[in-house]
């Protein structure tokens, strides 16, 4: 470590005592080595300083390049992008779920879990997001890191993986670290995720749906990995009939979730979209048999009269608000009388009193309760925009983009009774959840312009 003044080493603590004064600055660097290379050397105070002012120029400059949204909270979407770039591995163009591991969903409980991994669940959110934010070449080297990771991992029988390490590692183990206390005595602090190993079947139409965004790079890429694309939705079509855990990777028994049928249903979709840019013309026919058998379950047996509304899991009376990704992904309209049904009773029965979402109310096989969540939030401004209740869409927006700190970040979830902010932080989903509701509702107050595909980088002019 570089300072100004010598530093006190006990164990591994450094500790330095140095007067300030008004307009004093002084810098310190942090820098690591492996045990068998050399030593990192010292900065001088004028090296650290520029390396600030490299670092100040090189994010001003990317932002004065990619930034350029025009629409309501502008500022808030350009935030987000930058935030976005942040979390963003350069090396592979990998964007992580959070920086951090086993900041808690409740305050001393154990919904404590590692973010630092890329999840396939997040990809088409997050390339509609980079478009949206004008960052163009970030989208298409996310879709590429996507592909590559994935690729290989479709053989007879084998699932597609839900989450991939920066560097396309596989092997996420999760691990508990029993010595350290927990932030606020929320314990265990974990390293690693035990949900890589779960079947979340939404992933085939996450990927595809990314695929479908960025069309202009499948042309680029091999044939191996459009065959792989195409092997996805086939996997789509075959197992969109098996139970798994579900986009929120609930850790009980596997059930029927509706999203994970309606991801599937997306998969098969988007590949009929770009069945040429995949040369995979000839599986066509089949993709659409299963749409519509799939789009024929889910009309019947998602939707509960009970409830009123599209629920949790197909034959449940349970409200989700992942059922909000029906009009949002283009299942059925967004003024459907069934979606109007849906958003209402999920306003009704599944916020707090602030008008922030819960994800679910059902039990999920873990102790504790948990905060709402910011992307469902943004997920209500975002299907009520679609609604074409736009003043309630700003509502909304407005209640969940209130939580963001001082800087303009934005946590996982918020305690409904002390408005705390909870979760890994800064976290991905949430602030994809605001960029694609702010241009959903700058969408449906041109009107003119109904929703559908993101933008084309040129049209952010």
């Amino acid at each position: 470590m570089s300072a100004p003044v010598p530093l006190t080493i006990e164990g591994d603590v450094a500790r330095v005592r140095i007067l300030v004064g008004e307009g004093d600055a002084f810098g310190f660097a942090l820098e690591h080595a492996n045990s068998w290379e050399d030593a990192p050397g010292f900065w001088a105070q004028e090296e650290i300083s520029r390396r600030l002012a490299d670092t100040v120029e090189g994010w001003s400059s990317w932002s004065g390049m990619h930034q350029n949204y025009a629409g309501p909270w502008q500022d808030l979407v350009a935030l987000s992008g930058r935030v976005l770039q942040a979390l963003t591995f350069y090396p592979t163009g990998a964007i992580v779920a959070a920086p951090t591991t086993s900041l808690p969903e409740v305050i001393g409980g154990q919904r404590n879990w590692d973010y630092r991994y890329t999840w396939i669940r997040d990809a088409s959110m997050t390339l509609q997001a980079l478009w949206v934010a004008a960052c163009p070449d970030e989208a298409g080297k996310f879709f590429r890191f996507l592909a590559t990771a994935g690729s290989g991992q479709l053989g007879e029988g084998e699932e597609l993986q839900i989450m991939y390490g920066v560097g396309g590692e596989r092997d996420l183990s999760e691990r508990e670290l029993s010595h350290l206390p927990g932030w606020r005595s929320s314990a265990p602090v974990r390293v690693g995720n035990a949900a890589w190993q779960q079947r979340q079947l939404d992933v085939y139409g996450e990927l595809l749906d990314a695929a479908a965004t960025l069309p202009e790079y499948l042309a680029d890429m091999d044939p191996d990995t459009r065959r792989f694309l195409a092997d996805a939705a086939d996997a789509a079509a075959g197992r969109w009939q098996s139970p798994d855990q579900g986009i929120w990777e609930v850790r009980g028994e596997p059930r029927h979730y509706l999203y994970s049928k309606l991801m599937c249903w997306v998969a098969v979709d988007r590949a009929i979209s770009i069945a040429d840019l995949l040369d995979a013309t000839d599986r066509v026919p089949y993709w659409r048999d299963v749409r519509e058998q799939i789009a024929a379950a889910i009309r019947t047996n998602g939707w509960s009269e009970t409830a009123n509304a599209y629920t949790q899991a197909l034959g449940s009376d349970e409200l989700d608000a992942s059922a909000l990704m029906l009009s949002i992904v283009g299942f059925l309209p967004g003024d459907d009388p069934r979606i109007l049904a849906s958003i209402d009773a999920i306003q009704r029965h599944l916020t707090d009193a602030r008008g922030l979402v819960y994800r679910y109310a059902g039990e999920d096989g873990l102790p504790g309760a948990e905060g709402t969540f910011l992307l469902c939030t943004f997920w209500l401004a975002h299907a009520l925009a679609l609604a074409g209740s736009v003043q309630r869409a700003r509502e909304v927006f407005e209640a969940a983009a209130g939580f963001a700190t001082e800087l303009g970040l934005l946590s996982e979830e918020v305690a409904a009774g002390s408005g705390e902010l909870l979760g890994n932080f800064p976290q991905a989903f949430s602030h994809i959840g605001l960029v694609n509701a702010a241009w959903a509702i700058s969408r449906a107050e041109e009107k003119g312009h109904g929703p559908g595909n993101p933008p084309s980088s040129g049209a952010q002019g």
